[in-house]
């Protein structure tokens, strides 16, 4: 397909940004439309520095208005969908996170309609699969094994109705007589540069003489680097634009990992911070069974005093569950359907991140001493 357009869902946040600068560098694409609801000026000023042969138009509209997306649609041929809140915490009330991960997604995908864009990726979450206790071990999971999350919290539950409505849509009749064709991703736990998880461990660690905080002892995860995730955007889009393979794709969910190796959470967190001073929590934790049932005691609470006092409990069983599993899954079949091979390896990786970790140590005051090898 040439002269392409592509709009970006969400293009301000965190991996909507790296899809966003990996998409100029694409051959023959005409237009990326970036929408989010705000973006900050910095963001648009490296937007504008990416316009080569490719024009990058900043849209700020709200996911949830359906005029908005009717405009940002039209003369598109592929749609990356990265836009949601991401919330496993409760910060947001339930009903906002449904309406945002579920209804903006059905809206979405009704534009694609009306205005005959062919391709739909939507970008979806290893949540969607669990873990559903911290008691379930998945190691190299696949497709094939069909793990779902029973989680009623609002996160994993509207990224699975949403991932459902998505794929449910591929082979549907579009307005001008063509058929849209619609795949899905599943990325594990993401990490980079400008990561919003990992800015706020790096912030706490510092506010607390560098200790990091015990989050996830126990578990067994495969992170995976941002801008791994987005070259697998990228390819997916490449392949759904080959009629001979779209066929095939359309429809499909594929787990997106990396070569990142197989740790639990703290350690993780411990080796991309350690070169600037940072230590372990040396404390121990309560045993997990403890932890699981004193969330379940802390959130019978905020239930009852839901009526009159909205209490957010500091930790939740899901959380629990979903920091604190063995559960990692291969990138195999997004390998053989989609080309997918790591852009990053983790040397890479751990350094690009290991380096931006330095810049905030460097801007909260550069307390911490750096570790020489």
């Amino acid at each position: 397909m040439t002269g392409w357009s592509c709009l970006v869902t969400g293009a301000g946040g965190f991996l909507g940004q790296s899809i966003v600068h990996m998409l100029a560098q694409e051959k023959d694409l005409q237009e990326i439309k970036a929408l989010d609801k705000v973006f900050r000026l910095e963001t648009k000023e490296e937007f504008s520095k990416l316009q080569t042969k490719t024009k990058v138009t900043v849209i700020e509209g709200d996911i949830l208005d359906a005029q908005c997306l009717s405009r940002a649609c039209q003369d598109i041929s592929v749609v990356i969908h990265t836009a949601a809140i991401i919330d496993v915490v409760g910060a947001f009330p339930r009903q906002t996170i449904m309406d945002v991960n579920v209804r903006g997604t059905e809206l979405l995908l009704e534009a694609c309609v009306q205005a005959s864009v062919p391709i739909f990726i939507y970008t979806s979450s290893v949540e969607v699969a669990g873990p559903n206790s911290y008691k379930e071990i998945i190691q190299n999971g696949h497709e094939e094994e069909h793990h779902e999350t029973t989680w009623s919290a609002p996160y994993p539950y509207s990224k699975k109705l949403a991932e459902k409505a998505v794929l449910a849509a591929n082979g549907s009749p579009l307005k001008n007589g063509s058929t849209l064709r619609t795949c899905a991703l599943r990325p594990m736990y993401i990490y980079g540069e400008g990561s919003p998880s990992l800015f706020g461990i790096v912030n706490r660690a510092l506010e607390n003489n560098g200790i990091l905080q015990n989050t996830g002892r126990f578990s067994v995860a495969n992170p995976v680097y941002v801008d791994n995730v987005a070259w697998a955007h990228i390819l997916a889009s490449r392949t759904l634009q080959d009629p001979k393979k779209a066929t095939n794709i359309g429809g499909q969910f594929y787990y997106i990992s990396d070569d990142t190796p197989h740790q639990s959470y703290d350690d993780f967190h411990y080796t991309l911070c350690k070169e600037w001073g940072f230590c372990p929590d040396p404390r121990k934790t309560l045993p997990l069974p403890v932890m699981y049932w004193l969330a379940f005691l802390l959130e019978t609470v905020s239930f009852l005093l839901s009526p009159i006092y909205k209490y957010r409990p500091p930790f939740n069983r899901h959380l629990l569950a979903l920091s604190n599993t063995v559960y990692t899954f291969s990138y195999k079949k997004a390998q053989q359907d989609l080309g997918y091979e790591p852009k990053y390896s983790w040397e890479e990786a751990k350094q690009k991140t290991t380096n931006w970790i330095g810049s905030l140590v460097e801007k909260h005051g550069g307390t911490l001493k750096k570790k020489t090898q």
